[in-house]
């Protein structure tokens, strides 16, 4: 029963680093620097950092609901 458990938790956790990292990559590509007063490189930095977190987990989230939904239907039949 614990290793279900541990089993969840490693995929959860890798699944949040992996769209994290796709997210980052994703948000290099905008151009955002007219969003941002000068001499605020590192409030922009921080930003962007915590949009970068807010989506990964948004997505991972997602997926793994929609994993788990999957698994799920095995009962509907």
């Amino acid at each position: 029963m614990e290793d279900v458990f541990v089993q969840e938790a490693l995929m959860s956790m890798t699944s949040h680093l992996i769209f994290i990292v796709i997210s980052w990559y994703a948000l290099q590509s905008l151009n955002l620097d007219g969003l941002f007063r000068k001499g605020k490189v590192f409030e922009a930095r921080i930003l962007v950092i915590f949009l970068t977190i807010a989506i990964g987990t948004a997505v991972s989230r997602f997926f793994l609901d929609f994993l788990s939904w999957s698994n799920s239907l095995t009962y509907l039949f």
